[in-house]
């Protein structure tokens, strides 16, 4: 299996783990300090986890340039609008749906991908990133139904615009970051990766931090009193960081999107046995055939 599949699935794994506490949090804290912890807290963690592989490992990330830095923010402001858009989702439908229709994010991607990259993927790839994002979206129904009529309510429904919104916006932070890992002109790779981590939460730290200091300053006493979830979820945020942008500096962000649809199937778990969320017949069917995509996606890229 190629290292960026197995970084992949830990990646989505994560992220699912760390979703399921943030909204959690969403209890103690409004939506802009719900996301502000995973950064805050992330940066530390961030730090210990490039300095054991600098130590272990050695190497060099090379000179950080203008452009590097510009696409770290650009990364770092279009994740924040993809998280906030994300957490609001959750409420007009429940975590389990409005994670699903984020999952618009690997077309999304893709598409991007190919036209400010230049990437090709294979047609059994597109055939599988079709699939895939086809059973998220029968997940996102509901039960309501797959005449047109009803899939045209379904995604104009506020949980289905915010859900898109946020696709997009962290398909942009994959395309950012891929094109801020390129910049270095390091001699590791993987090194370069978590560098970008640590440059990116910083600055997404000073960004939704100092935002959230201008507009609501009882929210930022409540994140530091709310410091033993926001730990969590901090550590999971930097683990999960680590390995998505490791997974693009690896790998076509349009397969390392793909791979990472999974995450639902560990968000439906999450729901289930986390927040007790009570899972449908059409929650397994839509994970079937998110999986068979994925399948696809994976037996196009490595043929």
């Amino acid at each position: 299996m190629p290292l960026w599949v197995l970084i992949t699935l830990f990646a989505a794994a994560l992220q699912s783990w760390r979703t399921a506490l943030q909204q959690r949090l969403r209890g103690q804290l409004s939506l802009n300090a719900a996301a502000v912890v995973r950064y805050l807290y992330g940066v530390p963690f961030g730090l210990i986890i490039l300095g054991v592989y600098w130590l272990i490992m050695g190497g060099s990330f090379g000179p950080v340039t203008f452009w590097f830095m510009a696409l770290c923010g650009m990364a770092g402001l279009a994740q924040i609008f993809g998280t906030n858009l994300l957490i609001a989702s959750f409420g007009p439908r429940g975590f389990a749906v409005g994670t699903a229709y984020s999952k618009t994010e690997a077309v999304q991607a893709s598409i991007i991908s190919v036209v400010l990259l230049g990437e090709v993927l294979a047609p059994l790839s597109w055939a599988g990133i079709g699939l895939s994002v086809t059973g998220v979206m029968y997940l996102s129904l509901a039960g309501r139904g797959l005449r047109f009529a009803d899939i045209l309510r379904a995604t104009t429904q506020p949980a289905a615009l915010y859900g898109i919104g946020a696709g997009f916006f962290f398909a942009l932070t994959a395309i950012s970051v891929r094109k801020a890992n390129i910049e270095l002109e390091g001699t590791d790779t993987i090194l370069e990766a978590l560098f970008s981590v640590v440059v990116t939460n910083t600055l997404q730290t000073l960004m939704q931090g100092g935002w959230l200091v201008l507009t609501d300053r009882k929210q930022v006493q409540a994140v530091f009193r709310s410091w033993r979830s926001s730990v969590q979820v901090g550590l999971l945020s930097a683990c999960g960081s680590c390995c998505w942008f490791v997974g693009f500096a690896l790998a076509p962000v349009p397969l390392v999107r793909s791979v990472g649809q999974i995450e639902i199937i560990f968000t439906l778990l999450f729901s289930r046995f986390f927040l007790g969320e009570r899972l449908k017949n059409k929650d397994i069917t839509g994970a079937l055939m998110l999986v068979s995509g994925v399948v696809l996606v994976l037996y196009g890229a490595l043929r």
